[in-house]
């Protein structure tokens, strides 16, 4: 590993007198090891281009381009320094190049690091504490990335707010490409050396042409993953290390842009500059990225170094040497550090939403804060003489402070435990059906059974309404809620955003001849505990047919997950109509989330959405099913488990009232479209809410596992009302 080389590769030269003489002929030849004021205040330019976009400035959609700066950047800077070595002495000295690395980058990281943490513990709710420290411990050991890439892929976990740690993904991708790029010039090295038998020259030429197709397989898979794997083309080092690669290549080939006309490399430096700029103000978070639109920084980037090997002092150089962005280039990698979490942490500080003010006062002081760490640790630890001299004791550095912050996200997780509620324990939902009324022309038995089962649960939520201390017996409990998934969600049935057609998922009693099907996106798929002990009771073959973030109905649909048109549904919806046209069900139970619009193409509840509910309940009745729609479930506007966890002496503080939570009239508009097309109705706003709020918690169980899905708990308890709702609508024309 990385300390246990002293001197690294060392290419054995035919004798001292041919290693001498080569490494004066390498010396002649290779890039000039000089500093590039230029590329110091490039370095600014990234910095801002982050920080204003963090910061929410308008017009500033796409400064998430200057971390792709930085890795073009990052490559041409260490690539230069590793060939140069190799060129020069045929060795790399690893010790010493990681060294250098790690004097250079974890000290400042890792002071942030914990002091991210500590603010987290301290600041934020503890279940949602406790999930960030898990985010620190990551990039703490730089694989932060990966966490995110895998984070990513989870849509129930879409919607939960950003981690003060989410930043440190850049950094990971860095110390990857540290750990991977001096192999490579190795490997090159040992290869060339092979098949000429002789001392390794002073041509950049196999460097190049490796870097190339690293460049290109890298950028494939980054235009492949963009589509498929979005936070895997966003996060992962396989997907980024191309534009690493760019910097690479272009300090590969310094001779040949020292000998571009300066007229010409004027206009390629502004050219550059420009294309960093139109990035920064044209992209946003719905241009699918990195895939193509990456091109635009990385070449701009690209441009800038190049047109500075050949006219530094003039155009865009000249302007990026000022001592002001020279300044805030020295600064970046602490300014880069401490902006995210100050931004994320100040508002549960100061108790309220930043505003314009709030925003530019929390980016002024984590400019501070970047000042007093360069001026208190990076510095004095990156040129410390007795670190300077030592690999060994870089090494250890690095490796003490990484220690250091792994162990002070250890003990936070320790200091913050898993929420508990300190309330009476409470009695549990218990919805029993009475005996059926007497016949009578006035009152549907069927609608007596789901009005009595209502009422019940309808008590139970008025009885909760004003609960302050949260049960100490909540099923599930606050630490277990976000794992509460029905097994349709872990076992397939629920189709992920890439997913297309629907796989055989039968329940109930799967060789029934009377066929119940439920039908929708995520929505419809939480009420699946609830329907699968109905079709056991009622030994009906229960069809869970569902994919994420897609309805039924038939209106455009982008995906703001993977950031373009999400194809996918639109195949999926075709599918399952002609299943259904085809296996011609009892009953189509349809359910589908009411938090569409912006992002998605469509908005819930207007016009559009509504006729395509008439549209859509007509085309099902035609396959002869009856068709059940189930209205919403209110939306809680918070992360119910974290919230709670935050008030367990005052539940009520988390419960939305329902004005905000329920919309009536979109209800009563979809009803009335239901009903007009031959489809019944479900309203179940009885079940959750009161006149005026709508609790989280009924009785003693927890009703939300995030943001909007249903406990597995909360939904198997209405299993009668659901019971009641599917003979009713069975039992009609």
């Amino acid at each position: 590993m990385i300390g246990t080389a002293s001197t690294g590769f060392i290419v054995r030269q035919a004798d001292s007198h041919n290693r001498t003489a080569g490494a004066h002929r390498a010396r002649r030849t290779s890039p000039r090891a000089e500093f590039r004021p230029d590329v110091e205040g490039l370095r600014a330019v990234a910095v801002l281009a982050v920080i204003v976009f963090h910061a929410g400035t308008p017009g500033v959609s796409g400064g998430f381009v200057g971390v792709d700066v930085f890795f073009v950047i990052s490559g041409f800077l260490i690539t230069g320094m590793l060939w140069r070595e190799m060129a020069a002495t045929g060795t790399i000295a690893l010790a010493r190049f990681y060294g250098n690395r790690a004097r250079r980058l974890l000290p400042a990281a890792s002071i942030v690091l914990v002091a991210t943490a500590v603010g987290a513990a301290t600041l934020l709710p503890p279940l949602q504490a406790r999930e960030v420290l898990g985010d620190g411990i990551a990039s703490a050991l730089y694989a932060g990335n990966y966490r995110l890439a895998l984070h990513g892929t989870d849509y129930l976990a879409a919607d939960t707010p950003p981690s003060p740690f989410q930043h440190y993904w850049s950094l990971g991708v860095e110390e990857q490409f540290y750990l991977l790029w001096p192999a490579l010039i190795i490997g090159i090295a040992w290869f060339a050396h092979r098949r000429r038998k002789t001392r390794i020259d002073a041509s950049p030429a196999p460097y190049l042409l490796v870097l190339a197709v690293v460049a290109v397989a890298s950028f494939a898979v980054s235009l492949a993953w963009t589509r498929t794997l979005p936070s895997w083309a966003f996060f992962a080092l396989p997907a980024r290390a191309w534009e690493l690669a760019v910097g690479g290549i272009v300090a590969l080939s310094v001779p040949v842009w020292r000998r571009l006309p300066a007229p010409l490399a004027t206009v390629a430096g502004w050219i550059g500059l420009i294309l960093i700029v139109l990035s920064c103000l044209h992209l946003d978070g719905r241009t699918p990225y990195p895939g193509t639109a990456a091109l635009l920084p990385v070449l701009g980037v690209a441009l800038i170094v190049a047109a500075g090997c050949a006219a530094p002092e003039l155009g865009v150089g000249r302007a990026l040497s000022l001592a002001p962005l020279r300044a805030l280039g020295r600064l970046s990698y602490s300014w880069y550090l401490w902006h995210w979490p100050v931004l994320l942490l100040a508002p549960s500080l100061v108790g309220h939403r930043l505003g314009t003010v709030g925003t530019v006062g929390a980016v002024a002081m984590s400019g501070g804060l970047a000042m007093l760490t360069l001026w208190l640790v990076e510095d004095p630890i990156r040129f410390a003489a007795p670190l300077r001299r030592s690999a060994r004791r870089s090494l250890a550095c690095g490796g003490g402070v990484t220690a250091v912050a792994v162990c002070v996200g250890l003990a936070l997780l320790l200091l913050v435990p898993a929420p508990v509620g300190r309330g009476a324990a409470a009695s549990a939902l218990t919805v029993t059906a009475a005996p059926p009324p007497p016949p009578s022309e006035s009152v549907d038995p069927l609608d007596a059974a789901v009005q009595q089962l209502t009422t019940q649960v309808q008590s139970a939520v008025a009885a909760s309404a004003e609960l302050r201390s949260v049960p100490s017996n909540l099923s599930p409990s606050l630490a277990d809620a976000p794992a509460d998934k029905a097994a349709v969600f872990e076992n397939g049935c629920v189709r992920s955003w890439l997913d297309v057609g629907q796989a055989e998922c039968a329940s109930g009693d799967p060789h029934s001849a009377s066929t119940v099907a439920l039908v929708g996106d995520s929505h419809a798929a939480m009420w699946s505990p609830a329907f699968e002990q109905v079709a056991e009771q009622r030994h009906w073959r229960l069809e869970t047919m569902s994919k994420v973030t897609c309805p039924l109905l038939e209106l455009p649909i982008s995906s703001p997950y993977l950031g373009r048109e999400y194809t996918e549904c639109v195949q999926w919806r075709h599918q399952i109509l002609a299943r259904l046209q085809a296996e011609h069900p009892r009953l189509i139970v349809l359910s589908m989330s009411r938090r569409y619009g912006g992002d998605f193409g469509f908005t819930t509840y207007d016009q559009a959405w509504i006729e395509s509910l008439s549209r859509l309940t007509t085309q099902l009745r035609a396959t002869g099913a009856n068709v059940l729609v189930l209205g919403p479930v209110p939306d809680p506007h918070t992360t119910v488990p974290t919230c709670l966890s935050d008030h367990l002496d005052d539940a009520t503080a988390c419960a939305p009232p329902r004005a905000d939570a329920v919309n009536d009239a979109g209800i009563a508009a979809e009803q009335a479209a239901t009903i007009a097309a031959g489809g019944q109705y479900a309203d179940l706003t009885a079940l959750f809410c009161t006149p005026s709020r709508c609790p989280l918690i009924t009785s003693n169980n927890l009703m939300y596992r995030d943001d909007n899905h249903l406990t597995v708990a909360y939904a198997e308890a209405l299993e009668p009302i659901v019971a009641a709702l599917a003979d009713r609508a069975l039992a009609r024309p």
